[in-house]
């Protein structure tokens, strides 16, 4: 992926990244007990780190590699300060996110270690207020961790309605399905067995034993000055281009089992430390060898992280180059990081920027194993990975053409110009940026960016397919290789729920429901399908998520339910 920025005038000061500043910040940190093994494999790093925050349009990052003996780098790259151009600080807290995850479990299969916990046993004989609606087998502490009890993850552990429940789409332990609500559960669950709430207990069980003593285990407003300045999209509710403009990001409160600690990179590499080692210390153990078997094992398939990788305990469990990788990324509201640990080689990294941009740095730790690990063999060292422009489509002529939209004389015409691809509006070249999905893009104009442009293949199953049609939120325009339906019906009655919604939670935040070729979408890409009174969110097969439309005033639904939280409709102008 390729971030950069057109120029100052067109995107005020924070829309200059590292290239529109004209520098590259690398500042190392001391690292006593590292040692002088990967000292050639630096360089390397450095340039392809250059490369990838250019690339990216990254602030800042730091970054930390540990293998079994010892913390072997610490160092940080960029701005900690756009604004002052600061340099980020080793010292600095970067909120880590999801990672947080692999410490509740941990701390979990302590208590088991201790005969507090069993981990078969149905969640509700532990947390009997816990208010689930299944028709299924009871839900296990064991579901809870490897996120495959087929509850939704988007609402709250306490729902607004004491009488409503969380809704089982499926049996436990048959999909995974990502879900924040029930590791807030977890974390729950674990003050209830311990005593102490879950920061207090992350700090004595965790913290102090693996000596991250710099890191805190609850982000309040009484730790902000130590926070890493931190950056989000300036306007958050649309799909975000990596030419994006960024503002600094509010603070925020968590001290939730979802996401509630910020660490140093050095603390964390003490914890990458651990992990290589399979949950030994310098003395003694964080936890059993059975229990660290628990938790690294390939409990359930999880291709939300990749094709074949699957979930442990808090941690996803891969495969990099035939060896297993333990490995957790995590997204803030201004953070977003990555963790990676080869438990055969026994090396590892963290990395985490101080912007959300919709990417993870795992590219970065990625490189740095490989590295890492040519150096212990004494191989040759692995060639950089390419830069990515985000502006580059090696197959922009699949998409180029006349598309009409049906019924309408409206037309949308799509121009290819060598790898590069553009969408026509006024008369004028807007040009089109990848995103993560396959088919879909991003167009930084005011009239074009509240939704994707996405391109469906004649073929839905083969992606090599003919381009057929594209859409754009509840836009729909046919090419000439498109031969299915001009027409499509639906209830009159969903004409109400189409309009945006929004909370100020950030972590619901906004989006828009359109009527996309006879189906209810979220932001013209997630279809919506009717189940009794709600609708699911089918995206993937296996969504645990639900939304149930509410209040109809004057024709148009004013508040809708996502999972349990709620969200209001804005009023267009």
């Amino acid at each position: 992926m390729t971030m950069t920025r057109r120029d100052l005038l067109q995107a005020g000061a924070l829309g200059a990244s590292l290239v529109g500043m004209g520098v590259f910040r690398v500042t190392e940190a001391a690292t006593p007990g590292g040692s002088d093994r990967y000292a050639e494999a630096w360089p390397a790093l450095d340039r392809f780190v250059e490369q990838y925050m250019r690339d990216m349009n990254s602030p800042g990052m730091t970054l930390v590699l540990s293998d079994r003996d010892a913390v072997q780098r610490v160092v940080t790259y960029g701005f900690g300060d756009l604004e002052a151009q600061r340099k980020v600080r080793a010292d600095e807290l970067f909120e880590i996110g999801s990672i947080t995850k692999s410490f509740v479990a941990l701390a979990l299969v302590q208590l088991a270690d201790e005969g507090k916990l069993e981990f078969d046993r149905p969640v509700r004989d532990y947390l009997p207020w816990l208010r689930v609606n299944s028709a299924y087998a009871p839900i296990t502490v064991h579901h809870l961790l490897t996120h495959s009890s087929g509850l939704p993850g988007a609402g709250d552990v306490f729902q607004a309605d004491p009488e409503d429940s969380h809704l089982a789409a499926y049996a436990p332990g048959e999909h995974f399905h990502y879900s924040n609500a029930m590791y807030d559960v977890l974390g729950i669950l674990a003050w209830v067995l311990d005593g102490r709430e879950l920061p207090e207990l992350l700090r004595e069980r965790l913290f102090r034993p693996l000596g991250m003593l710099k890191s805190e285990p609850a982000i309040t407003m009484d730790i902000r000055d130590r926070l890493v300045k931190n950056y989000a999209p300036f306007q958050s509710d649309r799909p975000y281009p990596r030419r994006g403009r960024l503002c600094e990001a509010p603070a925020i409160i968590s001290s939730s089992g979802a996401g509630c600690i910020a660490a140093t990179a050095a603390d964390m590499g003490a914890y990458v430390r651990m992990i290589a080692n399979h949950g030994a210390l310098p003395v003694g153990r964080l936890v059993s060898e059975a229990g660290f078997k628990r938790f690294s094992t390939p409990h359930v398939l999880a291709e939300d992280f990749g094709p074949g990788a699957h979930y442990g305990y808090g941690i996803a469990v891969d495969t990099l180059d035939g060896h297993r990788l333990l490995r957790h990324t995590g997204g803030m509201v201004s953070f977003m990081s990555a963790l990676q640990v080869d438990i055969d080689e026994g090396v590892g990294g963290f990395a985490s920027v101080n912007a959300q941009q919709g990417y993870r740095p795992n590219p970065v730790v990625r490189y740095a194993i490989e590295l890492m690990r040519a150096r212990r063999r004494g191989a040759a060292l692995p060639a950089m990975p390419e830069a990515d422009d985000p502006l580059r489509v090696e197959n922009a002529d699949e998409y180029a053409g006349i598309y009409a939209m049906p019924g309408s004389s409206r037309v949308l015409e799509v121009v290819a110009d060598g790898e590069k691809l553009f969408v026509v509006h006024e008369g004028a070249r807007v040009p089109l940026e990848r995103l993560a999905d396959a088919d879909r893009f991003a167009a930084r104009h005011p009239a074009l960016d509240r939704f994707a442009f996405s391109f469906g293949r004649k073929d839905p199953e083969a992606p090599g397919s003919a381009v057929a049609e594209v859409t754009h939120g509840g836009d729909w325009y046919r090419g000439t290789a498109y031969s299915g339906p001009a027409k499509f019906d639906y209830p009159e009655s969903w004409d109400a729920y189409v309009g945006h919604y929004h909370n100020e939670n950030p972590w619901v935040w906004s989006f828009r429901v359109v009527v996309l070729k006879g189906r209810l979408m979220l932001d013209g890409t997630i279809p919506l399908e009717a189940d009794g009174d709600l609708f699911r969110l089918r995206d993937s097969p296996f969504n645990a998520e639900w939304i149930r439309f509410g209040e109809i005033v004057n024709g148009k639904c004013l508040r809708i339910r996502l999972s349990g939280s709620y969200l209001w409709r804005v009023a267009a102008p």
